[in-house]
């Protein structure tokens, strides 16, 4: 599907290309995360492979790296401590800062379902050659920067 946008060809590029990178992003994360079937959201699965392979972090500095408002971040840290998988602490040097880690139970929970993570997304990206595959990563990396 591509855009129906009348207006010049630089617009009609830029929003065609945007609309198959927004869709195929959506399409894989789907079927990623249908297969991972973990009964976590996207954001509370991130949060907890982020503190599985980064180790305790700052609250802040999860919702950063997740792309999340402060808001939303408390939000999904709430619903993962409620079911016992991260805890929080204060830091004791600064006691604005809250750190997250995982508890053992949110620990064994993720390390096992990562695996499944791991095979789905393999099986997402077997279509692309290994070239394919990092021409896809420059462009999304330069993408993400923006006007940097």
């Amino acid at each position: 599907m591509g855009t129906h946008y009348q207006g010049g060809e630089e617009g009609r590029r830029s929003l065609d290309a945007f609309i198959k990178l927004i869709r195929a992003a959506e399409s894989v994360l789907s079927r990623v995360h249908k297969r991972t079937d973990s009964g976590l959201t996207v954001s509370q699965f991130g949060v907890l492979e982020s503190l599985l392979h980064m180790g305790p972090m700052h609250q802040q500095l999860i919702g950063a790296k997740l792309l999340k408002s402060g808001g939303n971040i408390t939000m999904v840290i709430d619903n993962l401590e409620k079911r016992g998988l991260v805890e929080r602490q204060r830091d004791r040097k600064d006691r604005r800062y809250v750190h997250v880690h995982l508890t053992d139970s949110g620990r064994a929970f993720i390390e096992d379902i990562f695996p499944r993570h791991v095979e789905s997304v393999l099986s997402e990206f077997k279509p692309l050659s290994p070239e394919d595959m990092n021409t896809l990563g420059r462009l999304c990396r330069t993408l993400g920067r923006g006007e940097e």
